[in-house]
């Protein structure tokens, strides 16, 4: 009976103790709300914000970039296509093309609502940018050697056909006098027509945009006509004579290298090197004829195909490309190595001449090249050249001169495609010893 009450204080103290556990446990899985004026909740905030701030503001940085960016690419545009006029030849210049955002493409019907761009939309430039040349400005040519320089792996095949005419009064005392005013020989008086057609094949390979190898093998068909009476011969009428030689003539080899990039009001600067041989016909192996008297008259029966004599010249070639013009010019100097125990034919014993050395020649040449259109442009120049004088035996021949020959040229170049050009030049002589008429018709094919 005493232990009842116990067992009823037990009952009670577990009871109060499940009780106890229970509200804990209710009172920990209530979740807990901060109340919003909680400063730890406004620093999360106010670093959120900041963090949303500072993401804009990159984003405006970026766009402004872009914007930048895109002004440049207008610019260089704007470049590359007045590149791309001087290239076609076009005059003037052309409206450049133009990068448009879609809100600026086609604009709407009056009436119709213009729908909202995306905010999402991405610009896209209109048609396709023009790629800027690789070459320089493309003229007339109407010098020997090119405009411009033959891209890198690519190969030219130039066949030309070339046509010159001149006629020249000579008066040659042939003879020795005694006493003076008394000649013992002939006065031979003519006048020398002389007609020459060249057919040559050129070839040119570009090893690199800047560096180019060039041959050129000429064929050479000659003819003159002389008229005229030798007096003391007691002839009343005049004498033709004529003469001829064909053949291939002297073979050329040349090697070019432009110096700098140049560009749009920037110069082109091209150095050359061209080595010239002597495959003609040597004008020492050609045969002069002589008078009644056994003096020679200096008529050679036959004609050369060559000058007889190796040569080697440097030259520098200038471009500067002026919208739309595009202004040239160069210099050159052809040096002759001499020869050594040269023996001239006649028609009797070969005369014994010694040792041969020609003149060097020092030329120069200038012009402007004008566009007409895409397909076609024009050039006048002007060409000198300067021959030095003759040595035989290491002195001056006493009856040799210093001859000048100076022509003015026009030239007319026309694109028939992608791979063929059609060039035309007519060159004019201006001195007495430059041939009267030049006419030179090329054809470069692009392979």
């Amino acid at each position: 009976m005493q232990n009842k009450p116990n067992r009823c204080l037990g009952y009670v103290g577990v009871s109060a103790l499940c009780l106890a556990v229970g509200a804990v446990d209710a009172q920990e899985a209530k979740p807990a709300t901060p109340p919003a004026s909680d400063p730890l909740r406004q620093d999360q905030i106010k670093q959120m914000l900041d963090e949303q701030n500072r993401k804009i503001e990159a984003e405006r940085k970026r766009l402004s970039d872009q914007e930048a960016q895109l002004r440049d690419t207008r610019k260089s545009l704007d470049e590359a296509q007045r590149q791309i006029n001087q290239l076609r030849g076009a005059p003037g210049t052309v409206p450049p093309v133009q990068v448009l955002a879609p809100a600026q493409q086609q604009p709407q019907v009056a009436q119709q609502p213009r729908p909202a761009p995306p905010q999402q939309a991405q610009q896209q430039p209109v048609g396709q940018a023009p790629k800027p040349p690789e070459r320089g400005p493309a003229v007339a040519p109407i010098f020997e050697q090119p405009g411009v320089l033959t891209p890198r792996g690519k190969f030219v095949l130039e066949p030309s056909v070339q046509y010159s005419y001149s006629t020249s009064n000579r008066v040659a005392l042939v003879g020795y006098t005694v006493i003076p005013a008394i000649l013992i020989g002939v006065v031979d008086v003519r006048e020398v027509k002389r007609t020459t057609w060249v057919g040559a094949l050129t070839g040119r390979y570009g090893f690199t945009n800047r560096f180019e190898v060039e041959a050129r093998v000429p064929y050479v068909y000659r003819y003159d006509t002389s008229i005229g009476r030798e007096l003391l011969q007691g002839s009343s009428v005049d004498n033709v004579f004529d003469s001829d030689g064909k053949g291939i003539g002297d073979v050329e080899l040349t090697a070019r290298y432009q110096l700098n990039n140049g560009g749009v009001d920037k110069p082109f600067y091209v150095g050359s090197l061209r080595v010239k041989t002597r495959t003609g016909s040597d004008p020492f192996e050609s045969k002069t004829s002589t008078t009644i008297m056994g003096f020679s008259n200096g008529i050679q029966t036959d004609l050369p195909t060559g000058s007889g004599f190796w040569g080697v010249q440097p030259a520098l070639t200038v471009l500067y490309p002026s919208d739309p013009a595009v202004l040239f010019g160069g210099i050159s100097y052809l040096y002759s190595f001499k020869r050594n125990h040269v023996k001239q034919k006649t028609d009797g014993e070969d005369q014994e001449l010694g040792s041969i050395k020609p003149g060097g020649i020092l030329g120069f040449n200038f012009g402007m090249g004008l566009a007409l259109n895409e397909r076609s442009s024009f050039s006048i120049g002007y060409d000198h050249s300067s021959v030095g004088k003759v040595e035989q035996n290491g002195h001056t021949i006493a009856d040799s001169v210093t001859v000048q020959l100076a022509t003015l040229l026009l030239g007319l170049s026309y694109r028939l495609d992608d791979k063929r050009t059609l060039n035309l030049s007519v060159g004019a002589g201006l001195t007495v010893d430059t041939p009267d008429i030049t006419l030179t018709l090329r054809m470069p094919m692009t392979f």
